[in-house]
């Protein structure tokens, strides 16, 4: 077994993956971490996750706690820019509503801007992770572009990059493939532990999500966030989908009508924002490979 790991960790290293992420029972987790392994999170009596790097995650949660402390909001609640807001048992944070959204936006509807807005103006921060993982038809580059351009109105977001540690391949790897329930479960509550984690690095006290009528990955994640936030004391306030031309307004929805030449279509479906994205130059290539694609439509 020894020989066997040691030889994957080397053609990784080869193919130039050097941050490596694994999955084990909890009762195996002591011999990968003989091998250089550290314990990100677990899920008593399913399932460990486990990466090569020992700094690795604690380094994340500094880097997310960096990009607030030294963002324009993060500002106007502290005189002297210092990290008065950046431990979960600060006096000055209990008195804020410090709210979390996770989206992937592929890409950034209108449906994606009343959820963000929502939140903004419930919230004295909203701190926007962008799903980060390169797995969509909407390359994250264009991802994070439209969400900048669509909620620019809006003045109380931190933004972060999701990196590895949100909605990726290595904690939630069900969210871009279709899978059996119980794997997408044990996925989803292991990527909620790390993000409980995170919130309690950054002060979070409430995650918004927006509701999800079609897609069962999506689905599942929701009902198992409603009832594992709250047991660490923090809420969560699912919102109703916007819709327009009688149903939810969804990004399967707006790349079904790129695939098929539909912008009447798609100016019920996105802001200003994105439409004028896709109907420039810069989006022949992004428009090609949504059409290209067998599948369009995120279940």
């Amino acid at each position: 077994m020894n020989q066997i790991v040691t030889h994957l960790i080397s053609v990784q290293f080869e193919r130039g993956n050097t941050h490596l992420f694994l999955y084990t029972k909890c009762n195996s987790a002591k011999f990968f971490g003989d091998l250089g392994f550290y314990e990100i999170a677990r899920i008593d009596g399913q399932i460990v996750f486990m990466e090569n790097r020992k700094t690795g995650f604690s380094a994340y949660l500094e880097r997310l706690k960096k990009e607030s402390e030294q963002s324009e909001v993060m500002k106007r609640f502290t005189s002297d820019n210092t990290q008065i807001l950046s431990e979960a048992s600060s006096e000055t944070q209990k008195d804020l509503r410090i709210a979390a959204l996770v989206m992937n936006a592929n890409p950034f509807t209108l449906g994606h801007q009343y959820l963000v807005e929502k939140a903004a103006a419930e919230s004295d921060i909203l701190h926007l992770f962008i799903v980060s993982e390169d797995q969509s038809l909407v390359p994250f580059s264009v991802r994070k572009q439209l969400v900048l351009e669509g909620t620019a109105h809006l003045d109380n977001i931190i933004y972060h990059e999701s990196g590895p540690y949100i909605i990726s391949n290595a904690t939630f790897p069900s969210y871009f493939q279709k899978d059996a329930d119980a794997v997408m479960e044990s996925h989803a509550n292991l990527d909620l532990t790390i993000f409980v984690r995170i919130a309690q690095a950054l002060g979070i006290n409430c995650r918004y999500v927006g509701e999800e009528p079609n897609s069962q990955v999506t689905g599942i994640y929701n009902e198992i966030m409603a009832k594992k936030l709250p047991e660490n004391e923090i809420s969560c306030t699912i919102v109703p989908r916007k819709e327009a031309n009688g149903t939810v307004i969804s990004a399967s929805t707006v790349r079904t009508a790129l695939k098929n030449d539909n912008i009447e279509l798609l100016k019920t479906l996105v802001p200003e924002t994105t439409l004028h994205y896709f109907q420039s130059k810069d989006a022949a290539p992004v428009i090609a490979e949504i059409k290209a694609a067998e599948h369009v439509v995120h279940h």
